[in-house]
């Protein structure tokens, strides 16, 4: 048996130093601003993303990793590890078509390759979670199913929540009208975001004021998790104030085994714009 290799793409917003850390190759997602191409977290990194997100009239969009792409990096494990296990785990297929490209790639090689991609059904460090999670096993010595177990629990059981910080990108995405977005931006509407099952972003709710739309968030991890012991990761995109607020009302619950801290990427990022926070949460 050949070792377990685990790749994911640029939008699983993993910090660059866990990756080499744990071993973790990461496909890049191609980012456009007008004419402008740039590789995400190779070509333009985070802050580099929002200053031009800031500075940019109209919105960037993403583009998905070609499938020759996934076939070049899949076929450079095999040839310097035969026996090689490949766990690919990739951006939800209902915000983008990263995990087809794997998909494909894994069809045009050799069918003995041992090669599982993973719709993971979540955004951002949701699903980043799934991917750290799945490295570290494998670097403990983790066999594929328990792997893939554990990564479908992580499926099951994570809760995330997007604190959006103003209505302004989600008006120009289309999200909600400019009506709606200047009556909310009066009102001082703060939405509350997550994800469903499948990964497609929701609406769960709206709050007047940051401070009430903590306490809300705060008030819905514990309907989700009660007294169980959790993992905790925040996020933020480009401004930190309201995350490290969020932090600070995490560590005072008693469950909290943990907290991390992530910058969010350019696929959310380009529709919440800077200010958004973000809490992932699951069941250690």
């Amino acid at each position: 048996m050949g070792n377990i290799h685990i790749i994911t793409d640029s939008t699983s917003d993993i910090p660059a130093e866990r990756c080499a850390e744990l071993g973790i190759q990461v496909i890049p997602l191609k980012v456009l601003f007008g004419e402008e191409t740039y590789l995400d977290g190779v070509t333009i990194g985070k802050e580099q993303f929002y200053e031009k997100l800031i500075a940019s009239p109209v919105l960037p969009t993403t583009s998905q990793p070609s499938p020759a792409e996934f076939l070049e990096v899949y076929e450079r494990i095999l040839h310097d590890d035969p026996q090689a296990i490949i766990i690919s785990i990739h951006l939800a297929s209902v915000l983008s078509g990263t995990y087809q490209s794997g998909v494909i790639a894994k069809s045009m090689l050799d069918e003995q390759a041992d090669v599982t991609v993973i719709d993971s059904k979540s955004a951002s460090y949701g699903y980043g979670i799934q991917v750290v999670t799945a490295a570290r096993m494998a670097r403990e010595g983790a066999s594929k199913e328990a792997i893939l177990a554990e990564v479908a629990r992580l499926q099951q059981e994570l809760s995330l929540y997007f604190l959006v910080g103003s209505l302004e990108f989600l008006q120009k995405g289309g999200r909600i009208g400019k009506a709606a977005a200047l009556f909310g931006s009066i009102l001082n509407i703060k939405p509350i975001l997550s994800l469903d099952q499948e990964g497609t972003v929701q609406s769960v709710d709206k709050v007047r004021g940051t401070k009430k739309a903590m306490q809300r968030i705060m008030e819905m991890l514990d309907k989700d998790f009660g007294s169980d012991r959790v993992g905790v990761a925040i996020g933020w995109t480009h401004g930190e104030q309201t995350a490290q607020e969020l932090a600070a009302l995490l560590r005072d619950k008693p469950n909290v085994a943990f907290i991390d801290f992530i910058t969010i990427g350019a696929t959310i990022g380009t529709h919440v714009g800077p200010g958004t926070s973000a809490v992932f949460m699951y069941k250690v």
